[in-house]
């Protein structure tokens, strides 16, 4: 029983690498960005490029963070 309060004293202390969130940030703005795009253009709403791409993903990214800063 002590093991587990331990762990739970240690987890919750602890506040994280912030680099790592960010890098997740990242990855999976991007990786959502891209689905949305291909979405859209299976639709015919948009194109499916590179430029499409970084910039969902871009605004994704900013968004989420500004969302997990308040």
């Amino acid at each position: 029983m002590s093991d587990a309060n331990g762990f739970e004293e240690g987890a919750s202390g602890s506040q994280g690498d912030p680099r790592v969130l960010i890098a997740m940030n990242v990855v999976l703005s991007t990786a959502f960005a891209a689905t949305i795009v291909w979405g859209l253009s299976v639709i015919g709403a948009a194109e499916l490029t590179a430029i499409n791409v970084a910039t969902g993903a871009i605004l994704l990214f900013a968004l989420t963070y500004a969302i997990t800063l308040q």
